[in-house]
């Protein structure tokens, strides 16, 4: 049995996508991993993860000195392989440093150079897959249910959600999330209070989001009147326990699209800036992706730009509201929807 160091320092997204890696690799020993502080509250209850060790690479342990004090903490452990996940020249010097003899990533990283076996990186995968083959290189592609993510919130959140809710669970009302931030500007698609408004008369509205995106949950919750607005309020874990109580999630290409592929919960993902062939598209069940395909100036970026390049910002403005509200009650009146 071999015990494994995934490093894994990108987006909230990409630890979500990781933990499809960490439970074929959980199969063969120990799994510990390195993630963001903020990613960090998401895998504690994770059932492929032993120890969560975060990295505060932007602050605390910044620098050669942080990475330095952070290689000698896992140099304890003598792993045997290095999972470079997130493939920085700084994760790759983690993972030399901390003496692990066998170092694991694509050959498209940055870090690649320090690596002791680099993975071709396929660019036709969904990026859960890219990140599973990881651990086996020369292996089949997985199967839709070795490719979901998961996620396992506690006690701890559903008491949380069960509060923010009180009495409206048990209403009967179907539960639709809306998911209106993005940090990239170009990713948010305007019309979520519209959106709101159109769907109150079918659903309980739920809006979740970080504390910064407070201003555009005031929006929503400002168009619906009785919608619950959880942005700011709820942990990341409890943020997926909410998700994972509700009927539909409407949101950007953004991170609650991958907590709901994580519960499980299906979605209707609006794709501006970016498109799902880059390989971050919803994976829940009965998921719907929107996006103005006709326009020749899509894509634009891989992340998305935080103003339109060419100034009209079409891409979210074409999409209008009436047409994600078809989608969602779609997927409300029925299990067998297709995008």
């Amino acid at each position: 049995m071999s015990t494994s160091l995934v490093i894994q320092t990108s987006f909230l997204g990409d630890a979500v996508l990781t933990t499809p890696l960490l439970s074929q690799l959980a199969n063969r020993g120990a799994v510990d991993v390195v993630p963001t502080p903020a990613a960090a509250a998401l895998l504690v209850n994770h059932p492929a993860v032993r120890t969560v060790i975060p990295y505060d690479k932007h602050d605390a342990e910044r620098g050669l000195i942080g990475l330095w004090r952070l290689a000698r903490r896992l140099r304890v452990t003598r792993y045997d392989v290095a999972i470079l996940a997130q493939g920085s020249w700084r994760s790759a010097a983690l993972a030399l440093l901390a003496g692990i003899p066998s170092r694991i990533g694509f050959n498209t990283s940055a870090g690649r150079l320090l690596y002791t076996k680099r993975v071709k990186y396929r660019a036709d995968l969904h990026h859960a897959a890219r990140l599973l083959m990881l651990a086996r290189p020369n292996g089949r592609a997985p199967t839709e249910d070795e490719l979901r993510p998961s996620l396992v919130p506690g006690q701890a959140e559903r008491v949380a959600v069960d509060a923010l809710l009180g009495e409206r669970t048990s209403r009967g009302d179907a539960l639709v999330a809306l998911a209106p931030g993005s940090i990239w500007g170009t990713k948010r698609w305007p019309f979520y209070p519209e959106l709101a408004r159109a769907l109150a008369d079918v659903a309980q509205i739920v809006i979740v989001g970080s504390e910064t995106d407070a201003p555009l949950g005031a929006a929503v919750s400002d168009a619906a009147p009785g919608a619950v607005d959880a942005t700011g309020r709820l942990s990341l874990l409890a943020s997926a326990e909410l998700i994972g109580r509700c009927r539909v999630l409407v949101t950007n290409d953004s991170a609650p699209m991958h907590l709901a592929s994580a519960m499980g919960t299906p979605t209707v993902a609006i794709f501006g800036p970016t498109v799902p062939d880059f390989g971050f598209g919803p994976l829940a069940p009965r998921s719907v992706v929107l996006g103005h395909d006709a326009l020749p100036c899509r894509p634009c970026d891989r992340h998305g730009p935080h103003r339109c390049p060419l100034g009209h910002h079409r891409c979210m403005r074409d999409l209008p509201p009436n047409l994600v509200a078809e989608r969602v009650r779609a997927l409300l009146l029925s299990r067998d929807v297709v995008a």
